[in-house]
C-alpha cells in the first residue's frame, strides 16, 4: 500500500480473508496468510479506512498455475469479497497485493480482477528481496514474525521478533541455505503492527502463545498466536483533507468492519466477454483477403491482408474483422487454432484506431481460446494505403504442438510493463524467446519516460533485460536478432543517438555478466531498424528482441535431409548467377545457433541496387519493376547460399519478411508479383525449393529500413528466419 501511495494511488478501503473458526490460527491454503488475523481487525481504526472481511468457505481446487472460475475454491471467496467493496464503494479502480516472487498468486489476483474490471497492481513483483526488506525497514514499517518454518529459524529464539532485529540472520541464511529473504518460499510470515500509514493508531501485542506444530529437527515450524492487544493512539491526527477523502463512503463508517456473508447479485462480472463474430463474406466479397505462408511444417508463419487498389477502405475495425476471420479459417483447416499460435504482429494503417484495433482483437483472440497462453504482439503504424492494401495487416507464427512457454503479467509493477489484455510479455518455443514489442514505459506508472528518444529506448531495454531474466537469459549474451522499429517523428540526430545508446547498453549488460560469471555462449545478434508512421501511445521507439534460450535438456542431434545435391558438389546457384564482389557478404548480416537455428538480415541499399543492376544499357529504358526484378533475384540467391552454406533448407524456414519502402512508387500487389515470379523462376531452375500457391514471403511497407539507424534507406530488406526440425 505504501508502494500504491508513492506511485500516485490512493488506498480507500481494506479487503481481509479469514478462517470460518476464528481460533484457528492457519488454514491449509495455496492462497493466504492466516496466521496473526486476529489482529488484523485494528487496520481499520489505525488508518481510518473501511476494512471489509470475509470468512473463507472454499478450499485449494485447483493446484495448476493457471486458474479459470472454479465453483468451492477458495479464490471465489476473495472474487466475492472485492465484489462487495466494488458494490459500496463504486470509484475503486484497482486491487493491490504483495506479491513478490509466487506466480501462483499473482495470477489468482490477476483473474478476480479481470472478472471485475479491475486492475491488479502488484509493486513489490520481482524486486530484489534484499534491498526490498531493507527498504520496509527503513521506511519505519514494524513488523514481527508470527510463523517460522525454515532451516535456520527456531521457534523458541525467532517468533515474535521484529524485522530489524531479524534481518542480519535472514542475510545469513540465505547465504547458507538460498531462502528467500522476504520469506517467499514460505520460510516466514509477519503481522505488521505499525507503519507510516497507520495515522491514528499503532497496534500492541500484549500476550500470546507460541505454538509448535511440527518439532522437526532441522526446520521446526511455530505459530504465535495473539491472546490480548491493543491500539495505542498516536498524538498525531490526520487532517481534516484526509478524512474527507471517502471516495463516495459515509464518513460514519470509516474505521468500521463490514462482513461479507454472501454473494452480492447487483453486480455482474465485468469481464469482457467476446461478442460473436458475424462477418458476411458475400458483401466482402470485391475484397478477398490474401495469404502468404511458409512451408514449415512444425512452425510456419501465415500473412494475411487486403489488396484492394480500386476500393479504398476508412473502416479498420471490418478490416481488421475480415483477415482475423481468414486467418482463424486458415488454422481450422489444418486442425489449429489460436492457442496454437505464437506470436502476433498487428500492422494498422492508423494508430488513433489503436483502441477499436483491439476491441476487434479481443473477439478472436482470448485466454479463454489459448489454454497454453495468449501469444505475444507487436503492434506498429504502417503505410498501407500508400501502397495499396487495406487498414489492417497480421501476421501470425504457429507452432503444431503446445510446448510453448508465456509470461503474461497483467499487474503493474516496478518490474516490467504490463500487459493487461490478451498478449504476453514473451512467449518460449523451442528455444527461441519471442519477446512482445517493448516500449519505453516506465513499468509503475505504464507512462512513458521523459527524456525523449534516447531515453525512450534505454527503458525499452531495461524492460526487455527484466523479461528475458524470467527466462534465464539476458538480451547482451542471448539475442539473435534486434528489431527497432523507429517513429517518422525522430530525428537524424536521435538515430544516431539511439544506436550509441543501444549499443552502450548491450556493452554495460556484457560486463555486468561477466562479472557475475554468467557469459559462456554469448551471442553475435544482428540489428534492424525500422521506420514507420507512428507507434502505440506515440512512442519514439519499439524495440523487438528474438533470443535463444537453450534447453539443457536437449540431448537430440539435428539433422537435415535437405541439404542441396549442388552444396555436395561445392557448387552454389549464387556463385553461377552473380560474380563474385566483396560487396556481396558487406549487405549481409547473419547469426546461426548450434547449427539450429539461422537468422538473416540482406540490406539493399540504393549503391548495392545499383551495382545489381550495373550491368543495365543506359540508353535502354528500364522500369522501376525491371530493376526490383533484379534486386529480387539476387536476394534469393545470396539467401540461397546463406542457407545451404550452414546447411539449411528452405523448408527450414519459419518466416520471410521483405520490408520495401512505400514511397517507391511500386504497389504492394506489383511487388508481390515481382518476387513470387522470381521465386517461380528460382525454383525452376535450381530445384530447392518448391513452387506454391501461395507466396513463403510476406511484403511489409515501411517508410524506410536498414541495418543501421543512421541510413534507413534500403531499397528492400530481407529478413529471414530459420530453425531445423
Amino acid at each position: 500500500m505504501m508502494k500504491c501511495i508513492q506511485y500516485g494511488h490512493e488506498v480507500v478501503a481494506l479487503a481481509n480473508l479469514l478462517p470460518v473458526n476464528d481460533s484457528v490460527d492457519e488454514l491449509d491454503s495455496y492462497m493466504y496468510q492466516t496466521v496473526g488475523h486476529q489482529i488484523v481487525v485494528s487496520y481499520a481504526n489505525c488508518m481510518g479506512l473501511p476494512l471489509f472481511r470475509r470468512k473463507i468457505q472454499g478450499s485449494t481446487r485447483r493446484h495448476d498455475l493457471s486458474y479459470n472460475k472454479t465453483p468451492g475454491d477458495e479464490v471465489e471467496d476473495m472474487f466475492i469479497l472485492l465484489k462487495e467493496v466494488k458494490k459500496q464503494i463504486p470509484s475503486i479502480t484497482a486491487v493491490s497485493s504483495g506479491a513478490i516472487a509466487s506466480d501462483y498468486q499473482r495470477l489468482r489476483v490477476e483473474n478476480v480482477c479481470s472478472r471485475l474490471g479491475l486492475i491488479s497492481l502488484a509493486y513489490l513483483w520481482k524486486l530484489d528481496q534484499s534491498l526490498l526488506l531493507q527498504q520496509m525497514i527503513e521506511s519505519g514499517i514494524v513488523a514481527i514474525t508470527v510463523k517460522v518454518a525454515a532451516i535456520g529459524l527456531d521457534p523458541s529464539k525467532h517468533l515474535g521478533k521484529e524485522m530489524s532485529r531479524l534481518w542480519p540472520h535472514l542475510l545469513k541464511l540465505n547465504e547458507l541455505y538460498g531462502s528467500n529473504i522476504c520469506g517467499e518460499g514460505g520460510e516466514y510470515e509477519t503481522l505488521t503492527l505499525d507503519c507510516p500509514l497507520f495515522k491514528y493508531a499503532r497496534i500492541v501485542l500484549d500476550e500470546f502463545q507460541l505454538v509448535l506444530h511440527d518439532s522437526n529437527s532441522i526446520a521446526p515450524v511455530g505459530i504465535l498466536h495473539p491472546l490480548a492487544f491493543h491500539c495505542e493512539d498516536k498524538l498525531q491526527s490526520a487532517s481534516v483533507s484526509d478524512i474527507n477523502r471517502t471516495n463516495g463512503f459515509s464518513l460514519e463508517n470509516m474505521g468500521s468492519i463490514i462482513d461479507v456473508q454472501t454473494e452480492s447479485l447487483e453486480i455482474v462480472e465485468e469481464k469482457i466477454q467476446p461478442s460473436p463474430v458475424a462477418l458476411d463474406l458475400a458483401h466482402h466479397e470485391d475484397r478477398k483477403p490474401r495469404i502468404s505462408k511458409t512451408r514449415k511444417e512444425n512452425t510456419f508463419s501465415i500473412s494475411c491482408w487486403l489488396q484492394d487498389s480500386t476500393k479504398v477502405s476508412v473502416d479498420l475495425q471490418e478490416d481488421l474483422k475480415i483477415i482475423l476471420f481468414q486467418l482463424e479459417s486458415q488454422l481450422k483447416e489444418v486442425g489449429f487454432s489460436w492457442e496454437n499460435v505464437v506470436y502476433i504482429h498487428l500492422y494498422v494503417s492508423d494508430m488513433n484506431m489503436f483502441a477499436i484495433a483491439n476491441e476487434t482483437y479481443v473477439n478472436f483472440i482470448t485466454q479463454e481460446k489459448c489454454r497454453f497462453g495468449v501469444p505475444s504482439r507487436s503492434t506498429i503504424e504502417l503505410p498501407l494505403s500508400q501502397v495499396g492494401l487495406g487498414n489492417a495487416y497480421v501476421e501470425v507464427l504457429v507452432a503444431n504442438d503446445q510446448s510453448k512457454k508465456v509470461l503474461h503479467v497483467q499487474s503493474i509493477s516496478s518490474w516490467a510493463p504490463s500487459c493487461i489484455g490478451p498478449y504476453s510479455q514473451a512467449t518460449l518455443h523451442k528455444e527461441i524467446l519471442h519477446m512482445a514489442g517493448q516500449l519505453g514505459l516506465d513499468p509503475p506508472t505504464m507512462s512513458l519516460c521523459d527524456g525523449g528518444a534516447v531515453s525512450e529506448l534505454e527503458q525499452a531495454l531495461i524492460n526487455s533485460e527484466a523479461i528475458a531474466k524470467s527466462f534465464n537469459c539476458s538480451i547482451s549474451t542471448s539475442a539473435i536478432l534486434f528489431v527497432i522499429y523507429c517513429s517518422k517523428s525522430t530525428s537524424t540526430s536521435d538515430r544516431i543517438s539511439m544506436q550509441e545508446k543501444h549499443n552502450e547498453v548491450l556493452n554495460q549488460n556484457k560486463l555486468l555478466n561477466l562479472k557475475q560469471n554468467h557469459l559462456s555462449g554469448v551471442l553475435n545478434p544482428i540489428f534492424l531498424y525500422v521506420l514507420v508512421p507512428d507507434l502505440p501511445k506515440r512512442a519514439f521507439v519499439e524495440v523487438k528482441p528474438i533470443l535463444f534460450v537453450e534447453d539443457d535438456t536437449n540431448n537430440e542431434e539435428v539433422g537435415n535431409d535437405h541439404v542441396m545435391s549442388d552444396l555436395k558438389d561445392g557448387v552454389n546457384p549464387f556463385d553461377s548467377c552473380f560474380q563474385q564482389e566483396k560487396w556481396h557478404d558487406e549487405c549481409l548480416q547473419e547469426c546461426v545457433v548450434h547449427d539450429r537455428i539461422c537468422a538473416v538480415i540482406l540490406s539493399v541499399t540504393t549503391e548495392i541496387a545499383e551495382k545489381i543492376c550495373y550491368n543495365v544499357n543506359e540508353n535502354q529504358i528500364v522500369t522501376t519493376e525491371d530493376k526490383m526484378g533484379k534486386i529480387a533475384k539476387f536476394c534469393l540467391y545470396r539467401l540461397d547460399k546463406v542457407l545451404s552454406q550452414n546447411h539449411f533448407s528452405w523448408d527450414d524456414v519459419m518466416s520471410l519478411r521483405i520490408y520495401f519502402s512505400a514511397s517507391s512508387n511500386i504497389s504492394h500487389e506489383t511487388l508481390s508479383f515481382i518476387i513470387q515470379s522470381k521465386f517461380d523462376e528460382f525454383s525452376e531452375k535450381t530445384k530447392n525449393t518448391k513452387t506454391c500457391a501461395e507466396p513463403i514471403f510476406n511484403i511489409v511497407p515501411v517508410i524506410g529500413c536498414g541495418s543501421s539507424a543512421t541510413s534507413m534507406d534500403d531499397v528492400i530488406t530481407c529478413e529471414l528466419f530459420a530453425r531445423k526440425s
